[in-house]
């Protein structure tokens, strides 16, 4: 009985000071004194951002490791809808998407975590990270707003992400000191309170106090006006061109108390196909940086690893015009998208050092990296001879777009038989094209429509009978603006001449069925097709090959001398690759995504428009040691 009762206390003992030790740790805003308090001490954060899902697990470690001894006390991330629930109820939190275990080692290499789980994100990432589904399930909802039928689906999403969440805010024990609400909700034309107000509510009803409530807008009133929310801190953010003390003075208009922060502290900028590589000077950033810890304030830099959207995931911006996002999200970032310290992320360490004590970690250098090649491609086929006898198909009176056809990503073969009898040549139009549209007729190559380069008329050589193939790519949604909810694909009628054609086939081509089709490569049932420009078609290569027996390393893959289309290695998705208009010749390769020797490696590209061979000997890709992301562009 004295052995139960000694045991009993113990216990009793340990779940006391457990408890003690608990309720110890706080995190909140002191708004008397314009600052945060940590554990009831005076406490600022000097983050960066990193996105989960753009750098593999296997990375984490190093990454987040690498920050740390920078000497940032803590990690921004994203946390994209659209990835863990890429179709309805369809739910993924494992691999790249365990965003659980992605906080829990940045808690494990000493990094406190600022989580900002939209549901919109922006990020340069399809549609802002909201899934696409969306727009199939009711294409007349209206995003980010008080819509009945978007907050309905919203409510489901959170009801799965939140309860992941709650154990890890720092009140309860984990890294979560922050929780955005929304993501710059000010620069969207809505300004819809009902919906701002909910989100807030609906957070907070499961997490509480155990984390700060924060918005993310830019520096000027009318971004305030609409993006602050009652009883939310409100931040600002900003680049190294902008004064910090007129910044925040701007905030100070909207909340005369609290702590003062920069929660997007842009160490770069983000990059678009055919237009120049962005750079932002380190000198700048080092400069508006010293004025902004001068003044007290926490900082958030974005991105400070920027990573690599990989497969089919990266967006696109409407400035005027369309401009679709590269796969590399390098963003000029302090750590690159291989996570190699650069000059800028020794010049911030340095920085930081005087503001607060640096982590005894050893000083990052840059990693070495694979030279090897070159590897011979084949051809295997043109994407045509597989697909109308392995893929699913239908037939509608028109055109139909991807969303209503439940298409995530890839593309669309749109076919009809040309019915009339045209001119010669016939002039097609799409006055609706979204986004990027191979002209075939019969097989032959008649051109291309683009809505980045703003054409949608083409003519082309067809007679009575002819076969109109038009092989539509998604180049990634709008992920800012007013433009967020448009569709994908043919969204107007087809008219060759003065006759709008009907009857069209649907053929979809997702990110899934390519993989399906290398993978099965050699026993797919192959439709020969007679075409007298068949290095015109969309074709798929393939080049197996056996690396050196050494440490495995990270490499980039150039196909300098391919046009565009999208690569594959041993079933990952390396991305897109256009060489062709720049800025992005290499994509970047993760030594995880290497099979090490004596295992060989199958690497598959298919080349959408013109390989850079007539025969098997010409076509070749090569792995290097450095990336080319900053080469010259149309519009340089």
């Amino acid at each position: 009985m004295v052995k139960f009762l000694i045991y009993f206390c113990i216990f009793y003992l340990a779940i006391k000071i457990e408890s003690i030790q608990t309720l110890k740790r706080s995190f909140v805003v002191d708004y008397e004194n314009d600052c945060f308090l940590k554990d009831g001490e005076y406490f600022r954060f000097i983050a960066g951002s990193m996105h989960y899902f753009r750098v593999q697990p296997e990375q984490w470690f190093d990454r987040l490791t690498k920050m740390r001894a920078a000497g940032l006390n803590a990690v921004s991330t994203y946390v994209e809808w659209n990835s863990h629930e890429p179709e309805e109820q369809q739910f993924d939190f494992s691999g790249i998407n365990d965003i659980v275990r992605f906080i829990e080692t940045a808690q494990d290499v000493g990094l406190l975590v600022i989580i900002r789980p939209g549901p919109y994100i922006n990020a340069e990432r399809d549609l802002g990270g909201l899934p696409y589904w969306l727009l199939r399930n009711n294409p007349e909802m209206t995003l980010r707003t008080s819509d009945p039928s978007y907050i309905r689906y919203v409510r489901l999403w959170f009801d799965v992400l939140l309860p992941k969440l709650v154990p890890l805010t720092y009140a309860n024990g984990g890294p979560i000191i922050m929780i955005q609400i929304e993501n710059e909700y000010g620069s969207y034309q809505a300004c819809d309170f009902a919906y701002t107000s909910f989100l807030r509510d609906y957070v907070k009803s499961f997490v509480g106090d155990s984390a700060v409530l924060f918005t993310t807008d830019g520096n000027a009133d009318k971004y305030l006006m609409c993006g602050k929310v009652d009883r939310v801190l409100a931040t600002i953010d900003f680049g190294p061109k902008q004064d910090p003390t007129s910044s925040f003075a701007i905030l100070r208009n909207h909340r005369k108390h609290g702590p003062l922060v920069n929660s997007e502290y842009y160490t770069g900028w983000l990059d678009h196909w055919a237009e120049p590589h962005s750079k932002v000077n380190t000198t700048l950033i080092i400069t508006t940086l010293v004025k902004m810890l001068n003044m007290n304030a926490s900082v958030n830099f974005y991105v400070f690893e920027g990573g690599t959207s990989f497969g089919f995931t990266s967006g696109a911006n409407y400035n005027y015009k369309y401009q679709p996002s590269p796969t590399s999200y390098d963003y000029d970032a302090p750590l690159t998208e291989a996570g190699d310290p650069t000059k800028k992320y020794y010049q911030i360490r340095n920085t930081i050092g005087k503001y607060l004590t640096l982590p005894e970690l050893p000083l990052p250098t840059p990693s070495k990296k694979l030279l090897f090649g070159p590897i011979h491609m084949k051809k295997l086929f043109s994407l045509f001879e597989v697909l109308f006898s392995n893929s699913n198909t239908s037939t509608w009176l028109n055109p139909k777009s991807f969303e209503r056809l439940s298409v995530q990503n890839g593309f669309i073969v749109y076919t009809t038989v040309i019915k009339i009898h045209p001119s010669d040549p016939a002039v097609l139009k799409i006055n609706h094209l979204h986004d990027r549209a191979l002209v075939f007729v019969d097989y032959e190559y008649q051109g291309t429509l683009s809505r980045m380069e703003e054409i949608n008329i083409l003519p082309i050589n067809a007679k009575h009978g002819s076969r109109l193939d038009i092989f539509v790519e998604n180049q990634g949604r709008i992920t800012y603006g007013p433009l967020i909810n448009e569709q994908k694909g043919i969204l107007s009628n087809v008219t060759l001449g003065n006759t709008t054609l009907h009857s069209w086939t649907h053929t979809p081509i997702t990110e899934n069925v390519l993989k399906n089709i290398l993978m099965n490569e050699r026993s797919l049932n192959i439709t020969k097709i007679d075409s007298s420009r068949p290095n015109k078609l969309p074709n798929i290569f393939n080049g197996s090959f056996v690396l050196p027996n050494e440490e495995m390393k990270d490499t980039f893959l150039s196909v300098n001398n391919w046009r565009k289309g999208f690569a594959f290695l041993n079933n990952h998705s390396l991305g897109r690759y256009w060489p062709a208009v720049g800025p992005q010749e290499t994509l970047y390769v993760p030594s995880s995504f290497l099979n090490p020797y004596p295992h060989v490696n199958d690497l598959y590209l298919l080349e959408l428009e013109h390989a850079p061979c007539y025969n098997a000997d010409d076509c070749v890709a090569f792995f290097v040691d450095k990336p080319s992301i900053d080469a010259q562009t149309p519009y340089s």
